[in-house]
């Protein structure tokens, strides 16, 4: 309903576990990152819980997404079952076929299961069981899980566990009848609410994915998101989800704190008060009696200093009982006046020219051609409109493409120059050149001049289309992944070691492990990529920003000369 006023491809706080809206907090990110892990080298078991509505479920559908290509995974969903019927389960998820007269047998489910396994592991493949909502598991189906561990070569463990659960599920393997089970888990992780500073990422980083360009939540609105969701992402979702609906019916581009609380209150289904309510009427009490205190101190003291003053002023009076007053021409008395202050206009620059003008004035100069030649210009780079597509000559000259819908922050991640495209009233399309970028203005390249412009007034007409050029630092453009191998993850691994001033190391691994992994999640975290610990187009170019290792042109200043220090 209000996706098309904001501006949005679809409804950006829909409490399905989307793992395109993985937000990675750094508990969550260390969580994925363990699993990831765990599945690749480990065996035995992994715990992960947390609170009712903290991503635990999203987490899995992420890690499902990135399982390597070796991993065969089965995916309990409903543990409430008996031990038979669990193992039934487990061998219909991995597609082991199960004689009719079979099924309700544990021990002939476990050797299936049991030549399953070591089939699998002769083929260099990994088989990993995944149990949600594992606080339901009964404690016979528990024992049946331990036993599950006990299928093992004589240095593998032939599958790998996840127990995913509630609070509770901490408490159920504390059970001194299940020691055995708890003596086997090799990690175990738990997801806290997010903190406030989460809490506001985590909002714009949902808006961003549903394809926001601009911020809609103002910074009061996100404090009161999370005060009144306690940091949990499902509450988060079903306020915001109820906040945007109210400001579309309002016919308000932005939710402030007010329509926020207005919708936690329609959550909560009772009245939601502002956090300085409480403050109000406390301090209204006590102004009271401060107020009652002062009016009984001045009325004594008052009539104290009454006497005193009256014996003061007949001692001290003078002899003459009046002043003369000042005297004008003519000795005519006049009042006083002020003395006159002189201001000196101030000389400011003349008033700047509306963006819209700018665009119908340079109208010639916004084409797609003229934008990419300039482009091409500020890399040293040549482009001709007859030889081609634009990146196509790019890749000739060791340059690629990099075209998305995003916002200013992931433009100022990127720190490149950058062709926006620009609708003006009247609905016409114009390309213009991205040079610079502040905090509260842009710099476009408009009839060869640099031209300032505040980027509220340039968020009007830019709805996130952006190109722009960079130069890659790998023989092959490609994203590297966990589990990846080779050349290209060791200069990786150098690079942001580097970035974040740690030595070197000689001759380091070539194999995308969980130390790299936090490298990267760590790099992508204070560069303000997305935390996903996988080294895509956009990481390498920060990564490449930071090091100034080409020396590729940027737009924010700061972060250039940062990069150069």
């Amino acid at each position: 309903m209000y996706t098309s006023f904001f501006g949005l491809q679809e409804k950006p706080f829909a409490i399905t576990p989307d793992p395109r809206y993985l937000y990675l907090s750094e508990r969550h990110a260390e969580a994925l990152a363990h699993l990831l892990y765990g599945i690749n080298e480990a065996g035995g078991f992994i715990q992960l819980t947390g609170e009712v509505g903290t991503g635990k479920t999203t987490v899995i559908r992420s890690l499902l997404e990135q399982l390597p290509g070796h991993a065969d995974v089965a995916l309990i969903l409903n543990p409430r079952v008996t031990p038979a019927e669990f193992l039934l389960t487990i061998c219909e998820e991995l597609h082991v076929a199960v004689p009719e007269s079979g099924q309700g047998s544990t021990k002939t489910l476990m050797d299936l299961l049991g030549r399953h396994l070591l089939d699998t592991h002769a083929r260099g493949r990994r088989v990993v069981l995944i149990v949600d909502e594992a606080q339901n598991l009964s404690t016979q189906t528990l024992e049946q899980v331990r036993l599950l561990t006990n299928l093992e070569t004589a240095t593998t463990k032939l599958l790998q566990i996840i127990l995913i659960g509630q609070p509770e599920l901490r408490e159920l393997l504390d059970q001194p009848d299940l020691r055995q089970l708890a003596q086997r888990i090799t990690g175990r992780y738990h997801l806290n609410p997010l903190s406030e500073d989460e809490s506001a990422g985590y909002v714009k980083h949902r808006m961003r994915v549903a394809g926001a360009t601009a911020e809609v939540f103002t910074p009061s609105a996100l404090r009161e998101i999370h005060r009144l969701s306690g940091g949990i992402p499902r509450v988060i979702n079903v306020i915001c989800d109820r906040a945007l609906l109210g400001a579309f019916t309002q016919e308000d581009h932005r939710a402030g704190a007010t329509l926020v609380r207005q919708a936690a209150s329609e959550v909560y289904g009772r009245p939601v008060p502002a956090p300085w309510l409480k403050w109000t009427t406390a301090a209204a009490v006590a102004a009271a009696l401060a107020l009652v205190a002062v009016g009984v101190w001045t009325f004594t003291t008052q009539r104290m200093a009454r006497s005193t003053d009256a014996v003061h002023d007949v001692a001290t009076a003078p002899d003459v009982t009046a002043l003369p007053a000042a005297s004008g021409p003519g000795g005519a008395a006049v009042d006083a006046a002020p003395a006159a202050v002189t201001t000196t206009p101030a000389v400011g620059a003349p008033a700047g020219v509306p963006l819209d003008l700018l665009l119908v004035r340079h109208g010639n100069d916004t084409t797609t051609e003229a934008a990419l030649g300039k482009l091409f210009a500020l890399w040293g780079a040549m482009y001709e409109p007859a030889r081609g597509r634009g990146c196509d000559q790019a890749g000739r000259q060791g340059l690629e493409c990099l075209f998305q819908k995003g916002s200013w922050a992931q433009l100022r991640a990127l720190n490149r120059p950058a062709i926006l495209t620009l609708t003006d009233d009247v609905g016409r399309t114009h390309q213009v050149v991205l040079t610079g970028l502040s905090d509260e203005q842009a710099t476009l390249d408009l009839g060869g001049e640099a031209r300032q412009v505040s980027i509220t007034a340039l968020s009007r007409y830019w709805f996130g289309d952006f190109l722009l050029l960079w130069r890659p630092p790998l023989a092959v453009v490609k994203s590297l992944a966990p589990g990846m191998r080779g050349d290209d993850v060791r200069w990786l691994r150098e690079s942001l070691r580097a970035a974040q001033g740690l030595p070197a190391v000689p001759a380091g691994s070539d194999l995308y492990d969980e130390e790299l992994m936090r490298l990267v999640q760590e790099f992508q975290r204070q560069n303000r990529l997305t935390v996903d610990g996988v080294a895509g187009v956009q990481t390498q170019i920060a990564l490449d920003t930071v090091l100034n290792a080409t020396g590729s042109p940027t737009i924010v200043a700061s972060t250039a000369a940062t990069a150069g220090g």
